[in-house]
């Protein structure tokens, strides 16, 4: 049976705001991105969602991203590669703290937001994610966009490497995820949704936003926890696949 591991950002609730529903969606998906507290999350949020992730078998991931509370970790922060380097390391080791005390530990490495987005062509903080992983555990996988500087960074230095590719999110032409700031940036339809990443796993393409087909390649697939009908399509996704013969496993 084909199988495909679908991931989720979750943990990014922080004090009094709740963000997403993470224990819907940690019933429907295989790995968990879990926050570190420098984009989003608060210790008590990020160990709760350790705990409940361990106890629904779904494996833990350490979202890192830029120092940036204010703008979600979705501003591009010009961080010196030694600072960003030691900014990883310090978010793994905090996530991973908790996640052993939760019964478990971080299982792979996948930057967030601006950062994420940054390492595709910024050979710098590409390579001080890298040097990060490579530091705290080079037996960890990392998660990114396909034909990016920070993957093939990652394979150079011997990481294991996990190409992704995003349910919710439009494309360029060039492979490349539409910024947020573009309307039809962010898809909500869960069905559409659904259709979509059923496309990805079985034909191996994707529409761009300019109609055209792009392909794309994956062992994760990506569903935003924050997005309004994140559940929704959480589900509506799920479903499918199944439907089609098609097994939800954690990549690790």
């Amino acid at each position: 049976m084909t199988s495909i591991d679908l991931n989720a950002d979750l943990g990014e609730s922080y004090g009094a705001w709740t963000l997403g529903d993470d224990d819907a969606m940690l019933a429907l998906v295989s790995s968990a991105n879990v926050a570190c507290g420098f984009h989003a999350g608060d210790p008590t949020t990020l160990l709760r969602t350790c705990r409940s992730a361990a106890a629904a078998d779904v494996r833990i991931g350490a979202q890192v991203g830029y120092h940036d509370l204010a703008g979600f970790g979705r501003r591009f922060l010009d961080v010196s590669p030694a600072d960003l380097t030691a900014d990883v390391i310090y978010q793994m080791g905090a996530l991973d703290g908790l996640a052993q005390v939760a019964g478990s530990a971080i299982a792979y490495v996948k930057p967030h937001g601006a950062l994420y987005n940054a390492i595709v062509h910024h050979h710098g903080q590409a390579k001080a994610v890298v040097d990060a992983v490579l530091a705290y555990d080079p037996t960890l996988p990392v998660l990114g966009l396909p034909d990016s500087i920070f993957l093939e960074e990652a394979e150079r230095a011997g990481l294991r490497t996990v190409a992704e590719a995003f349910a919710d999110r439009a494309y360029t032409p060039q492979g490349t995820l539409v910024s947020r700031s573009e309307l039809g940036a962010v898809l909500s339809d869960p069905d559409a949704v659904a259709q979509r990443v059923l496309t990805m796993i079985t034909d191996g393409t994707v529409q761009a936003v300019d109609g055209s087909r792009i392909d794309v390649r994956a062992e994760s697939i990506c569903l935003h926890g924050d997005s309004p009908d994140a559940v929704a399509m959480a589900t509506a996704v799920s479903e499918f696949l199944r439907a089609n013969d098609i097994d939800i496993t954690a990549f690790v």
